[in-house]
């Protein structure tokens, strides 16, 4: 579970606390994560509006148990009608930070937030917007939506999510939000943005009829990877890792590697080349927001040039035969060593690329290709003082933004000593004057 999802500054939004004790706290949070994501990038409301035509939002979501709060509140004498209302997960933010945009939410169940991605992308490229913000939201809210899926018989009893492990009993719920801000490469560059990686390909398909409603289709998971990498151009071979969906199931594992293996069979016989694992075992299933939570994993992974492990995977899912496959299990940290491919006379050096499965329940499939972008040489280190500009709504919230920088900045001085410099004094110093100017100013 996340913490604090009932915290939430509705003034900072210009939404009267009475509205906001009514939202879906999964819209609040979704609209957080949008601001944080726009700041992060750069992008105040008024570079908003003067630098991007049209801005697009696109939020995976496919919980909505609050509103099952209301007869419980009604039943006590409180009249209050608590709301889920998917629209306005995706509307309000574009309501509130003024983007004329496609604003849509997504629900492809557990494939929501990806296909939004995937959306965000056509968008994009279709000119329908010049910038895209792309994520998904999930939260539980309500007993209503455990019964549901024990009722499925979807959730592991033993409380472990064991992607491609023996033993594999269903998932563990997990909570979480995320988003992207996206655009094309060539724009980007022109305004200086940080790219943290490039979106080479992505396709959409639907299972079909199976043997059962829940039950994956591996012809079609096959294709819709295959379709991911021949739309960004990608070679297969030059595919290094795979950010699985890895519900860690002994069914739903060995169809989704027999799905990769024939995507992958079509552009390399070569075997266990490439990573596989699943985020799912470290933090659960986020359903709606698993796709975000995949590529967040894929690009920390990338800037940090380290594959994460994947656990509970050891003993490994007797139905596997990786031995026969592209693929090994990630089951510890391990470099993640730029990929050198063979070719005719040799090798050659590629950049790191991944692949981000997500398969919904009732058959809808996604997957995007994700390659790392070289980042720019570090610009040198500045010396002596430096001029930094913090603002806030109230002199109480300017005071406790500049503590935080300030708290950063000294354990920063704690860890980093650059060799063949002394490191910063550690006793407060500046830092403590930052907090200081700002309650004055």
């Amino acid at each position: 579970f996340l913490d604090g999802i009932d915290q939430f500054d509705p003034l900072l939004f210009g939404i009267s606390p009475r509205e906001a004790e009514v939202m879906d706290p999964q819209e609040r949070l979704f609209l957080q994560a949008a601001w944080a994501t726009f700041e992060s990038a750069g992008y105040p409301r008024r570079r908003l509006r003067t630098q991007a035509r049209s801005v697009g939002v696109f939020a995976g979501v496919t919980s909505y148990t609050y509103l099952l709060w209301g007869p419980h509140e009604w039943a006590r004498g409180n009249p209050t009608n608590p709301q889920t209302t998917p629209w306005s997960l995706a509307n309000r933010v574009s309501y509130l930070l003024d983007l004329s945009g496609p604003s849509m939410p997504v629900d492809t169940a557990c494939s929501s937030s990806l296909t939004a991605l995937h959306l965000a992308c056509d968008s994009l490229r279709s000119g329908e917007c010049d910038l895209a913000l792309a994520g998904g939201v999930n939260l539980y809210l309500h007993p209503a939506r455990y019964v549901t899926l024990s009722q499925a018989r979807m959730l592991s009893p033993t409380g472990r999510c064991r992607s491609f492990g023996a033993g594999g009993d269903g998932f563990v719920p997990g909570e979480g939000v995320g988003a992207v801000l996206l655009k094309p490469l060539d724009a980007a560059l022109r305004d200086r943005d940080h790219v943290y990686g490039l979106i080479k390909g992505t396709a959409v398909n639907h299972g079909g009829y199976t043997t059962g409603y829940t039950v994956p289709n591996p012809a079609a998971q096959a294709a819709v990877v295959a379709r991911a990498q021949a739309a960004g151009g990608v070679d297969p071979r030059t595919v290094s890792y795979i950010e699985a969906h890895g519900t860690g199931t002994d069914l739903g594992d060995p169809i989704e590697v027999a799905g990769l293996t024939t995507a992958f069979r079509e552009g390399t016989t070569d075997r266990q080349f490439c990573a596989l694992g699943s985020v799912k075992s470290n933090i659960g299933h986020l359903e709606a927001a698993a796709g975000i939570a995949g590529l967040t994993k894929v690009l920390l992974q990338m800037r940090h040039r380290t594959l994460a492990p994947t656990l509970h995977c050891d003993p490994v899912n007797p139905n596997l035969d990786l031995a026969a496959t592209p693929f090994y299990l990630q089951g510890e940290r391990a470099a993640w060593a730029q990929p050198r491919v063979p070719v005719d006379d040799g090798h050659v050096t590629v950049p790191r690329r991944a692949g981000i499965s997500s398969f919904g329940a009732g058959g809808a499939n996604a997957h995007v290709v994700v390659e790392e972008y070289p980042q720019p040489a570090p610009t040198p280190e500045p010396t002596g003082p430096q001029l930094v500009v913090l603002s806030a709504r109230t002199h109480d919230r300017l005071r406790a933004y500049a503590g935080r920088l300030a708290g950063y900045l000294r354990d920063a001085s704690k860890r980093v000593a650059t060799p063949g410099r002394p490191s910063r004094p550690a006793d407060g110093g500046d830092t403590d004057r930052l907090t200081e100017v700002a309650a004055l100013s």
